[in-house]
Formats: C-alpha cells, structure tokens, sequence
C-alpha cells in the first residue's frame, strides 16, 4: 500500500503544479519571441530589379550565372524582323562572399565591356529587438572599354574606365509590394565629344508587385542629370524598363521592354538613345541560374 501510494502522489504533484510551470514557460517564450530581431526576405527575387541592381546579394558561397539579352529596336520594322533578328548580350558570375558582401564580373557586347563590381550590404529592413524600416546597400562598378580605337592618337588604358556609385534603399511594405530608390553617380573617363559630361548623377527608382506566389510584375526609371540632347550627334533619354519576373526552381527569368540597349550602369545611364514614343524599345530578357557551392 505505501508503495502504491508513493506512485499515485509522484504521479499526482507534477499535475498540480503543471499551471504555474505552464505560466512560467509562457512568459519565458513569450520574452524570448519578444526579443528576437525578424529580417525581412524576398524584397526583390535576384539581384536585378531589371537592368539595375536591387538590394538583394547572393548568400555566402552562392555563385549565380546570369545571362541578359536585349534585342534590337522595335520600329527596325519587318526587314529586322522587329529587332529579332539584332542581338545584345551579357554574361556574368556573382558570388557571395559572406552575407553583407558579393562581387561580380561580366563581359557584354556592349561596346565589348569587362565590368565587375561589388555590393555591400550595410543596413537591412527588420523588426522586433531590432527595428530597421528599410534595406540599405552599397554598390560600386568599374567598367573596361575594349572596342579598337580608329581615331588619330593614342588612347591610354585608364581613359577606357567608367566607374559607377550607388546607394540602394529599398523596403518591402507587404508580401506583394516592394520599393527601391537608387541615388546614383556615373564617372566616365573618356566622353564622344568636348560636350559631354564625364559625370552623371541619377535618381532611380525600382518596384516589384507580387501576382502570384511565382510570378512579379516589376518597372525601373532613372532620371539623368545633366542632360545629354544632341551632345554626341543623336538623343540621351531617361531609362524605363518593364517586366515580369517568373522563378522556376532554380532559375529567375525576367522578360521585358526596355528602351536601353546596354545591361551595366555605366551605359543605360546616360547613353540611353531609345526614344519610347518614336518606338525605340527593345524585347529582352534576363535568366539566372544558381549553384550552391557550400
């Protein structure tokens, strides 16, 4: 009997006291979830909103290839096809080396650029202990201009450099609608004539509005300052850019109508000559595909 009544009271003392350690337990999830820091995710799906970057870096020891591809002019009419039948591209290796940083390098038929570049990442959007309401990077490129030189003289090897400056400042509002603004500066060595500005700056912006769980509608502007009309025989204009992003897996593709033939910041900011109302716009696209190495 005393056997059995030792069994029933070790049975029955742990139950009695269960609401308090219940309450107990609570307050402690309850502080612990209360001081956690939530980071925001998936402001943007790559690291292009389209031709710019977006706020987004690849995680550590992720290398992404990326293929970007724009088409010649819509109004080259029938004969080309609708610009089908002309072709711009560009290929590029990203990799993170943490979680703040990347880098990159690319190679485009534009002008026979090598560029590469880096993206830190210095503020992002969170909430909880830690109250961020927006994402904050930093970029820098430098470009390298390999097209034959046909004009009298000699061209120097630093006057091919093109460097470019870039905050990026997003904010993702909800599940379906994300923001970016990119103050941007542009210095190029080497301008087509006497009038042209070596240094540009430009305001961008860059938005992203979710239609399905795998499907983004996205749209890029960039205002360009000063203005280049007529400086190397032909207009500058504003870059615009829309698209849809679709994500398959492994792979992003992105489909757009964009009036910049050039992929890289240093030539669809400023250089720029598709006149969207005369139908200066071309169909391209961009695909991205990601290796885990680690």
């Amino acid at each position: 009997m005393r056997l059995t009544g030792k069994i029933l009271l070790h049975a029955i003392l742990p139950l009695l006291f269960l609401p308090a350690n219940a309450q107990d337990l609570d307050k402690m999830l309850e502080e612990a979830v209360g001081s956690a820091t939530e980071y925001t995710m998936a402001t943007f799906k790559s690291t292009r909103i389209i031709n710019g970057h977006s706020i987004e870096r690849t995680p550590a020891s992720q290398l992404d290839f990326r293929i970007s591809h724009r088409f010649g002019q819509l109004n080259t009419g029938a004969y080309n096809l609708w610009g089908l039948d002309q072709a711009n591209i560009h290929f590029s290796l990203e990799y993170g080396i943490t979680n703040w940083l990347m880098v990159g390098v690319g190679r485009g038929t534009y002008e026979k650029t090598y560029d590469g570049f880096a993206k830190f990442s210095l503020l992002r959007q969170s909430k909880g202990e830690r109250n961020m309401p927006f994402s904050l990077s930093l970029l820098t490129c430098a470009t390298y201009n390999t097209l034959k030189w046909n004009q009298e003289g000699s061209l120097k090897k630093w006057d091919r450099m093109s460097y470019v400056t870039q905050l990026l400042i997003a904010r993702k509002f909800n599940e379906w609608f994300s923001l970016e603004i990119n103050p941007t500066y542009v210095h190029r060595n080497l301008v087509a004539t006497g009038n042209d500005p070596n240094d540009l700056f430009a305001l961008g912006a860059g938005m992203r509005v979710k239609v399905s769980k795998r499907v983004a509608l996205m749209a890029e502007y960039y205002y360009v300052t000063p203005r280049q009309h007529d400086y190397q025989g032909a207009d500058t204009f504003d870059p615009l850019a829309i698209g849809v992003d679709i994500e398959t897996g492994g792979h992003v593709f992105n489909i757009m109508l964009t009036n910049s033939l050039a992929m890289i910041e240093k030539g669809f900011i400023g250089e720029t000559t598709g006149n969207i109302a005369d139908g200066g716009i071309h169909l391209g696209f961009n695909i991205l595909r990601v290796f885990t190495l680690k």
